[in-house]
């Protein structure tokens, strides 16, 4: 063997003894971390796509016409129909067509009518609802009372044992002033806000007792405006109604309302003026019958197109003696025409407001029945079908036999009605009971 080979084996020997000799164990500090090279690797992934089918089954979907119709078989139009989430307004015909929807119950309302909900089913391609009108039976709360707790209260269980159904409030009156908290710029601009009561608190009291609620606003018969805007004026307290840029005042106060909670807004004062004012204001601005019928026409259609989508009903106050004559009596009232855009009408008929000898009698306001009946009688038929006949009765001069006297008469024409007293104070005399 030579040196070499044995020199390596040496070496060997001595390396196979200090490997098995025992080595202490010791913790370590942490190593610090090292930004090493990136090193690249390449791998190969196989991906399997599962794909998942879902079935979706839709309901079957049908078309249907839908026609709403009072119950005596008179179209109803402007009611809003909704099945499902399909909803549309009847046309003038009182119908209006669904295509491809779902079957669905179908709801109907309509402003100043009863709602109504029928089933379908589907398979009915022509469907009719029938709507009842809403028969208000109602007395004015005037600002006076609507200010005192107590009288309020009172006016409450006044309607709680009675046939009453309803109150009206004024919002705007004849002082011209409005009767709330308004946030409304021009009432702020002309300074013609008098707060007397809180409408929200009344409204939800009067909800409360299942009342229907109705505010009045006065309109063209306004001091404070013309004294504001000289302008706008026509002849002494009155605003043009022809100059329609004072229509927003009473609008947005109309709308206000609406908001406010009321369920029907209804314009009083909304006409040319009578008597010696009229005298004046032809004698300044003249104007031809169409031209003044056309004037209240068009606010009224206006009004109705700002509160319908609110919810809200329209009426508006007319001149009694129109509902008699063949003329708008220069005030621009006709019951044809007004009646078109509100969803009822409210004739003044107080038969102390009629003149000696009418209907033969030397003193109308001895006879009310008669008087009412007579008015009621010759109005009816000129209204539009959809609008409703609902009168002002006099509460005022009379006992309890002559405010009953024009209740029954209303009511034997199944048009309800408002009993009008300015101090507004009743007796539960005058009123049917509950019960009856």
């Amino acid at each position: 063997m030579s040196r070499l080979t044995l020199a390596i084996v040496a070496i060997v020997a001595a390396l196979a003894g200090c490997s098995a000799a025992a080595v202490p164990t010791t913790t370590a500090p942490p190593a610090a971390v090292t930004s090493l090279p990136p090193v690249t690797t390449t791998s190969s992934t196989t991906t399997t796509t599962t794909t998942t089918t879902t079935t979706t089954t839709l309901p079957p979907s049908f078309d249907v016409t839908v026609t709403v119709e009072s119950a005596a078989g008179t179209a109803i139009p402007d009611a809003v129909v909704t099945i499902g989430e399909a909803q549309a307004s009847t046309g003038a015909e009182g119908s209006i067509s669904f295509r491809d929807i779902p079957a669905a119950p179908i709801a109907v309302h309509r402003p100043g009518w009863l709602p109504t909900e029928l089933d379908w089913d589907g398979e009915q391609p022509d469907v009719t609802a029938l709507l009842e009108p809403r028969v208000v039976r109602a007395i004015r709360v005037s600002s006076s009372v609507a200010a005192d707790p107590d009288r309020f209260d009172a006016i409450l269980e006044l309607a709680a044992n009675s046939t009453v159904n309803a109150l009206v409030f004024d919002t705007k009156d004849e002082s011209s002033f409005v009767l709330y908290e308004s946030e409304s710029e021009f009432a702020a601009e002309i300074g013609s806000i008098n707060p007397t009561y809180d409408p929200g608190e009344l409204i939800a009291a009067a909800k409360e007792d299942g009342l229907y609620t109705i505010t009045r606003i006065v309109t063209f018969e306004d001091a404070t405006w013309v004294r504001a805007k000289p302008e706008h004026k026509l002849a002494g307290r009155w605003a043009d109604p022809t100059t329609r840029e004072g229509w927003e005042y009473p609008l947005q106060l109309a709308v206000e309302a609406c908001e406010l909670g009321f369920d029907e807004i209804q314009f009083d004062y909304v006409r040319f003026p009578a008597g010696q004012t009229a005298a004046a204001a032809r004698a300044d601005i003249p104007a031809t019958q169409d031209e003044r019928v056309g004037t209240i026409r068009d606010f009224l259609a206006a009004a109705r197109d700002r509160l319908h989508p609110l919810g809200c009903a329209l009426s508006a106050d007319i001149f009694a003696i129109v509902l008699s004559m063949p003329d708008d009596q220069g005030i621009g009232q006709m019951p044809e025409s007004v009646s078109t855009v509100v969803d009822a009408v409210s004739p003044m008929v107080y038969p102390s407001h009629y003149s000696d000898g009418w209907l033969g009698f030397p003193e109308p306001n001895d006879h009310p029945g008669p008087v009412v009946a007579d008015a009621l009688d010759d109005g009816i038929p000129r209204l539009a079908d959809h609008s409703l006949m609902r009168p002002w009765l006099q509460a005022f001069y009379y006992d309890a036999s002559q405010v009953r006297a024009g209740i029954a008469e209303a009511e034997a024409r199944g048009t309800g009605w408002i009993l009008w007293n300015a101090s507004g104070s009743y007796q539960e005399s005058w009123l049917p009971a509950a019960e009856e």
